[in-house]
């Protein structure tokens, strides 16, 4: 059989993944450590009952975009849901990217950027961060003077953790509104940070922010995330968008879950302190860590204990905990992520790591 050939332009990327082992301690991939109230989960398995299962979903998610909408005092034509917040970029990217199109993004940050840009056949162009994994605005320039069409802000960036100043992101926005180009600000730990961009959204400025229900809400399994955008933004991502492509079941999901505002910012509340505890615990080991405005934080073994970060990450899943191993990404060298877990989580992580570091 002759088989039929892949994209060229696809066939040396690769895709985007987590190792999955069993282990008793799961600090990798930036979930909550804690499920959602059993009074949500209560009221789901009673509404699924009551699904209509041989009719379609409602297409327009009219009830669930509504109840986003009111937690940020915006009109529901102004949220997009999808399935997780990858969709949400993909569809930005089938809109306002594709042949002839560029996107920027500036590493280190989250991988599917890139990724999905060059899926839809985007051009990438990357800008650096400094030593500090921080964004200058030297760079910043360099890079909108080549005129993207797509500029990526993630803020709390993944995997740095750091928050974007206001300041810089707003003059990306002043810029893109004269340049016709689109800033995406990608806020999936947003709920975890001091600042939100969702301030900058209206029909007047081109910028749109993108959220998920994996991380705050304790909703990793329902993949569900949305975009907060100028009604002319919703309109386009509508258009690319696969017909009742957001389920019964997600949607569902979602409107339950801003039911229990009260209890998902209590989780948040929680896990920054953890946060601060865990960054503590750091400090007094041999390591270097960045800070952190997210339910992560990146950390490098120090120069002087000897080890790599793939010897740090394999003799921490030796230990049963398992951390995110950015060791071999592009200027992460040696680098660590480790997700901020419960208390016991995560003085298990710091047991394990200081016997892994020594005295």
């Amino acid at each position: 059989m002759k088989r039929p050939r892949i994209r060229a332009d696809l066939a040396l990327v690769e895709g985007y993944h987590s190792p999955q082992v069993d282990v008793a301690v799961r600090l990798n991939t930036n979930e909550s450590p804690v499920p959602p109230p059993a009074a949500w989960h209560d009221a789901f398995v009673a509404e699924l009952a009551r699904v209509e299962w041989h009719r379609y979903p409602d297409r327009s998610c009219a009830e669930l975009r509504a109840g986003l909408a009111a937690q940020y005092g915006l009109d529901p034509t102004m949220v997009f849901a999808a399935n997780g917040s990858n969709e949400v970029l993909q569809s930005v990217l089938l809109a306002y990217g594709g042949p002839g199109r560029t996107a920027a993004v500036f590493e280190p940050t989250y991988a599917l950027h890139s990724h999905i840009a060059r899926v839809t056949g985007t051009a990438v162009i990357e800008g650096e961060r400094d030593e500090d994994f921080r964004l200058t605005r030297s760079e910043l320039d360099r890079v909108l003077g080549t005129g993207p069409d797509v500029v990526f802000l993630c803020s709390p960036n993944n995997p740095t953790g750091l928050v974007e100043p206001p300041e810089l992101v707003r003059y990306v926005v002043d810029w893109a509104g004269e340049a016709g180009a689109l800033v995406v600000v990608d806020e999936a730990y947003g709920q975890f940070a001091d600042w939100s961009a969702i301030e900058l959204v209206d029909d007047d400025r081109p910028v749109v922010v993108s959220r998920t229900f994996s991380k705050t809400w304790s909703m990793a399994g329902a993949r569900l995330g949305y975009v907060l955008a100028p009604t002319w933004v919703v309109e386009a991502l509508e258009s690319v968008a696969l017909p009742y492509h957001l389920d019964t079941a997600k949607q569902i999901a979602g409107t339950l879950a801003l039911r229990f505002v009260d209890e998902m910012h209590e989780r948040v509340d929680q896990l920054v302190t953890e946060r601060t505890r865990l960054a503590a615990g750091l400090a007094a080991l041999p390591v270097q860590q960045w800070e952190s405005g997210a339910n992560f934080i990146l950390f490098r073994p120090g120069a002087d204990t000897g080890l790599t970060g793939q010897q740090v990450w394999d003799a921490l899943v030796q230990r049963s905990v398992l951390v995110r191993n950015c060791a071999s990404w592009p200027r992460l060298e040696g680098c660590l992520r480790v997700t901020v877990g419960t208390t016991t989580e995560n003085d298990a992580f710091l047991a394990a790591l200081a016997e892994i570091l020594g005295p």
